[in-house]
């Protein structure tokens, strides 16, 4: 749910989850991780959309191809990267959530 089309009275029970919150204690979650390592953020304004947009869709589609990601990704606006190591960044974590989600089957 998008922060800007609810109340936060209409939140109250529910859990709400931030960029912040994806990190477990010192550890950067792979999405994070990836947006690193594929240098997916330039000034950091779109990044938690960014990150929490590609959260979603990773949990509904685990394996997405170029077109899922830039059609997930299509309601977010970024001035400075052009896309393309966005893209790298979401296929990177996916391919790392992907071999998490084999280990532990």
């Amino acid at each position: 749910m998008k922060s800007c089309t609810m109340f936060a009275v209409q939140a109250d029970g529910r859990e709400i989850r931030t960029v912040e919150g994806l990190a477990d204690g010192g550890t950067l979650h792979p999405l994070q991780q990836a947006f690193w390592d594929q240098h997916g953020l330039q000034c950091g304004y779109c990044t938690p959309g960014m990150l929490l947009t590609a959260y979603a869709m990773l949990k509904h589609n685990p394996a997405p191809t170029d077109a899922d990601i830039r059609e997930g990704l299509a309601g977010n606006l970024c001035r400075c990267t052009g896309y393309q190591n966005i893209i790298k960044s979401v296929q990177q974590a996916a391919g790392t959530l992907g071999h998490a989600s084999a280990a532990t089957a």
